[in-house]
């Protein structure tokens, strides 16, 4: 998934940079707000579709939310230094923070309501985050515990780094991760714009 990001990414910069006039990015805007719409439905069909995971969480609900709420404590706060570090308005860093690793949303929302720099970061930002926690949750599970090798992850726990957090904790960490990630998932929409208007 990410070597596919980065060839996707790579193409897109060399397609804007040779076809300026095509009228593919003559029309992007109107191409991001259809591909947003399309994204937004297919994510509420995943969590909608993944009904039967919620019948084991009675037990694990504590953790879920000790986790998740770890997980968004810990990136606004680090988006927060981040911005003041690099002279952005603090809107800026939490916003991107509040992508939570989900760099397709984050970006494009970012793109819309701000502006193309600003989803770049936010959407790079994000990339990192999810390669980082390829390379990190090893050592996190080991040296710390099983749920915290959850939190570098972010909203990524339901999918795409759902197999290294389980292959390196056990079933209870797994199932925390996976709601965790729907949770996660599930604010983003809203809490980006929302961070970002406010401040």
């Amino acid at each position: 998934m990410s070597l596919l990001v980065v060839i996707t990414v790579t193409l897109g910069i060399f397609y804007g940079i040779l076809f300026n006039d095509n009228p593919i990015v003559a029309n992007l805007d109107f191409l991001i707000q259809a591909t947003l719409g399309f994204l937004l439905f297919f994510v509420g069909l995943d969590i909608g579709s993944n009904r039967s995971v919620f019948k084991g969480i009675k037990d694990k609900l504590f953790s879920v939310l000790v986790v998740t709420f770890s997980i968004i404590l810990g990136s606004l706060t680090g988006g927060l230094i981040t911005a003041l570090v690099f002279s952005m308005s603090p809107g800026e860093g939490l916003a991107i923070a509040a992508g939570f690793g989900w760099y397709s949303l984050s970006g494009i929302i970012l793109t819309n309501i701000g502006n193309a720099e600003l989803g770049s970061i936010a959407f790079l930002s994000n990339v990192f985050r999810e390669l980082i926690t390829f390379l990190v949750v090893p050592i996190i599970a080991v040296k710390l515990n099983y749920l915290s090798a959850i939190g570098p992850a972010g909203a990524t726990s339901m999918d795409t780094t759902l197999p290294i957090i389980s292959k390196n904790t056990d079933s209870h960490t797994a199932l925390v991760a996976f709601v965790n990630g729907l949770i996660l998932t599930a604010i983003v929409p809203f809490l980006v714009p929302l961070l970002y208007t406010l401040f």
